[in-house]
């Protein structure tokens, strides 16, 4: 039998929410499934030592949207599918998998729209495998990479390792940068702290501002390395701190506490489905108010950054 699963949302975060209904769907199949997903998604490079997947599919500008719909049709009928599973309510998947003559077809209500992401794929989940599961994603690493990384990085328990997610998709969703900086030299007259800097090439004048303060001797970048090796260096470190961004959703699949700062997203959806995030919203708002166009970036309280960082770097 070949299952394939379609899950087209575009980003790191997305893909690892729906990671304990990955694996639950291959476990209740017995087969490894396939994944129809967007490069943006990194798929390929998370589940590189997973072992529920057979391949990633990708989306991309030559199959993706109305004008790709054929190819996709041909690319995925060629593979032979019996079971497919779709996370979206999109008529155009139906149809894919129909044209491509998979027999059993499972997906959401049609038209589906602002669901809270974990919930949604749930409930839709265990109509299938018949039993309640956890929204908590746990990603699985191969140990000796874990130790290269630990070994090449210098990585000890000698201080406080912490990941600090200084990027984000947009303006909106990001704290600004000095609060980073002035929180990081704050924690260091606390205790000996090491800051590991998670962004992306793009986001190399924010870097240059961390390497060029007075902090910048206590910290080092992975702006270089791709996912899959930026991976087993998170996993060697106590704490995440910073926007909400696919490195916050990282880590907390790899058992890494994760303090969370939303200040432009839907919070809940992006936090509650695991207890190694930590939300911190904008004040006056709640977990459930905080979405889209909140624009609260400057409505983050810093000593509550603060206190909370303090008390899971000593938990």
């Amino acid at each position: 039998m070949k299952v394939l699963v379609i899950q087209t949302r575009y980003g790191i975060g997305d893909m690892l929410i729906f990671l304990p209904y990955l694996k639950a769907i291959s476990q209740k199949s017995g087969v490894k499934i396939s994944i129809l997903a967007k490069e943006t998604s990194k798929a390929n490079e998370l589940f590189k030592d997973e072992t529920f997947l057979d391949e990633v599919i990708k989306l991309d500008d030559n199959n993706d949207k109305i004008s790709g719909f054929l190819k996709l049709t041909k690319e995925i009928k060629s593979k032979n599918f019996d079971k497919v599973f779709i996370f979206n309510g999109s008529m155009r998947y139906r149809l894919l998998a129909l044209f491509s003559g998979i027999k059993e077809i499972y997906q959401y209500p049609f038209f589906i729209s602002k669901d809270v992401i974990f919930q949604t794929a749930k409930v839709f989940t265990e109509n299938y495998v018949n039993k309640v599961l956890s929204t908590k994603p746990n990603l699985n690493l191969n140990p000796k990479n874990i130790n290269e990384a630990k070994k090449k990085f210098n990585i000890t328990s000698e201080v406080k390792n912490i990941v600090l997610g200084i990027s984000a998709s947009g303006p909106t969703k990001r704290w600004d940068i000095e609060n980073y900086i002035n929180l990081a030299i704050k924690l260091n007259k606390i205790r000996n702290c090491k800051f590991i800097i998670v962004a992306g090439k793009e986001d190399q004048e924010i870097i240059d501002k961390i390497k060029n303060s007075e902090i910048g001797k206590n910290c080092f970048s992975l702006e270089s390395l791709s996912i899959q090796e930026i991976l087993p260096v998170i996993k060697n470190c106590d704490l995440y701190i910073g926007n909400d961004t696919g490195f916050m959703h990282i880590s907390s699949a790899l058992g890494i506490k994760s303090i969370g700062i939303f200040v432009d997203s839907p919070a809940y959806s992006y936090s509650g489905y695991s207890d190694n995030i930590i939300a911190i919203v904008p004040a006056g708002e709640t977990l459930e108010s905080t979405t889209h166009d909140t624009l609260g970036k400057d409505k983050i309280s810093f000593e509550e950054v603060f206190e909370k960082t303090n008390k899971y770097l000593v938990n």
